[in-house]
């Protein structure tokens, strides 16, 4: 029996997806991952592509003429126009399940260094200076005891919110879908809707999808509602954030830091964005470790594996 074949782009872990070797006639690259025009060229050759590094636009959909499934190696599919997909009878699964702990990890990376003022700090002792911490205008927050306002409840939103509790924080959440009283009670979570949020929290950590309806969420005047000791994190999507706004309250003391994994026009960073001490940054980095990224390519060949056994699962067109 003919083998299905299968195109990986980007740079995958080649030790994530043993099975899909054994099961599949995989076409992989060891060196330089394939260029757009590479697979513009070759992605009629496929019945299913394992998708990292690029963009399934229409131009790209209408070039895999026999594409059955596109498994993504992420959790978001906003690089993928998915309803076009559909309409070509091509299934879309994301991996939502290996992202989740790399991506709560970093996340509270992000808050611990953003509210102990790290990258401050890190710049003053590299510049050979020193500063006085006993002085008010240096110092940075205590998590025990503060409120963490967590604006999109799945899962790395709910992990988050287990890491933050260990930390004796308090924690608030705001989601298109609330949870039942008892369900609540059993996380140690209550929620709040989003003004409220906005206005309690100490710190606001976004892991919300990135949706017309969410985006530039926060904004100016979601910054101005902040109170001016908090700090906004984000490990979500980058243009949930208004990039300008946010600089803006930064340089006027309106909220006092921020961590940032990802960014409005990633992967440019604005200057007036690199030049603040009170922002933490990392370039997309929140799955980045050997078995985050191993993991997530065993989840994105087992998308295809389902598919093909006929129970398709992690399905985002359906």
């Amino acid at each position: 029996m003919t083998k299905k074949k299968i195109l990986v782009t980007g740079i995958v872990p080649k030790e994530g997806l043993t099975k899909l070797f054994e099961d599949f006639d995989v076409t992989y690259s060891d060196g330089e991952p394939f260029s757009r025009q590479y697979v513009l060229e070759h992605l009629h050759e496929y019945d299913g592509w394992l998708l990292m590094g690029q963009k399934g636009d229409k131009e790209m959909l209408d070039a895999g003429k026999n594409l059955e499934i596109i498994s993504l190696n992420a959790v978001g599919f906003d690089h993928v126009d998915i309803a076009y997909a559909k309409e070509k009878g091509i299934v879309v699964s994301n991996s939502p399940q290996a992202v989740r702990v790399p991506t709560a990890e970093m996340t509270f990376a992000l808050i611990l260094s953003a509210v102990k003022r790290l990258a401050f700090y890190d710049k003053v002792v590299r510049n050979g200076e020193w500063i006085d911490p006993s002085e008010r205008r240096y110092q940075g927050m205590t998590l025990e005891g503060a409120t963490l306002g967590v604006y999109g409840f799945g899962r790395i939103g709910s992990t988050v919110a287990k890491l933050a509790q260990a930390f004796g924080m308090k924690v608030i959440y705001n989601d298109a879908y609330r949870l039942s009283d008892e369900k609540e009670k059993e996380l140690g979570v209550t929620y709040a809707d989003f003004n409220e949020l906005v206005g309690t929290a100490d710190v606001i950590t976004i892991h919300a999808p990135f949706l017309p309806s969410t985006k530039h969420k926060f904004n100016r005047e979601v910054f101005k509602a902040m109170k001016n000791r908090s700090y906004l994190v984000n490990a979500a999507r980058g243009p949930i954030v208004s990039e300008a706004d946010l600089v803006e309250a930064l340089e006027k003391g309106e909220i006092a830091g921020a961590g940032l994994d990802v960014f409005e026009f990633e992967p440019h960073v604005s200057e007036k964005l690199r030049a603040l001490d009170n922002v933490m940054m990392a370039p997309h980095a929140g799955t980045g470790t050997v078995e985050g990224r191993r993991t997530l390519a065993e989840e994105a060949a087992e998308n295809i594996r389902s598919f093909y056994a006929g129970h398709p699962i992690n399905v985002v067109n359906k």
